[in-house]
């Protein structure tokens, strides 16, 4: 059994195929997956998708990519959105200074609001990161000293700096298809230091097929690819990865056992 921990089941290129994706998932023993969804008011969406696929659960929140559209967003905006029991963490949210879609200052803003809703609805923060390693390490390390939270690095291929200012805060760390790239031999040094207890692994489908399908449309079911290519890094059985970062998975998104979803 494995769980995709982050993918785009809302994205067009799963619009005519979602009925065939999810079940070439199962198929692959892919039992639960985490919708990471859309812009903020895609909401609807995720949540029906959700409503099709019990196994399915989502996330709100504001991509840094997004954020010059959503700049005066507040905690309280996204905390109504926690009350639909499919809504499992804040998210996908961060920085990202590669693309520079929104102005620094504006994605800083946004992300400290994101960081408040974590804190005040207990739920875990979905971390979007790139080529914003000292900010990014500087918000989340100071937000924890003012008040305890938790999350993931998601399809982390940052600096060590950021994996081990993540783990100091007690975050878990999630390996995508990158990982298994030709020339990702640094990400992977990276991932053989970080602990088992706090890996998890992602598609971040429909973007990063993992080989040997790179170049095609990602979907869940090649979690699997990442899961195997992973167990090479750490040196233990494709089982043993398998348990472990679903072990960790649930560990981190509590509130699908308190949904009764997540009885394993």
């Amino acid at each position: 059994m494995l769980i995709d921990s982050h993918c785009h089941l809302g994205s067009e290129e799963f619009d005519t195929i979602l009925d065939e994706v999810m079940l070439r998932a199962s198929v692959a023993d892919v039992r639960y997956i985490l919708n990471a969804g859309g812009k903020f008011d895609a909401l609807d969406k995720q949540l029906r998708i959700c409503s099709l696929f019990p196994n399915v659960f989502t996330v709100t929140g504001v991509h840094p990519h997004d954020a010059k559209d959503y700049a005066f967003v507040t905690a309280e905006d996204v905390l109504k959105n926690t009350a639909y029991p499919q809504v499992v963490a804040i998210g996908e949210c961060g920085l990202d200074y590669f693309y520079d879609f929104s102005p620094h200052d504006v994605q800083i803003r946004v992300l400290k609001q994101m960081i408040l809703a974590a804190q005040e609805s207990c739920l875990p923060i979905v971390i979007h990161t790139r080529e914003a390693d000292d900010d990014i390490c500087t918000i989340l390390t100071d937000s924890m000293r003012q008040k305890p939270f938790t999350g993931v690095i998601h399809c982390y291929s940052s600096s060590w700096q950021v994996a081990e200012t993540a783990l100091s805060l007690g975050f878990y760390i999630s390996a995508s298809g990158m990982i298994t790239f030709k020339n990702s031999a640094d990400l992977r040094n990276s991932f053989a230091k970080i602990p088992l207890e706090r890996l998890l692994v992602e598609t971040d489908a429909p973007y990063l097929a993992p080989v040997p399908y790179r170049g095609k449309v990602n979907e869940p079911s090649y979690v699997v690819e990442t899961a195997k290519c992973l167990s090479e890094i750490k040196k233990v059985d494709f089982d043993k990865i398998s348990a472990i970062t679903t072990s960790n998975f649930f560990h981190l998104f509590t509130k699908i056992k308190a949904e009764g979803k997540g009885n394993v």
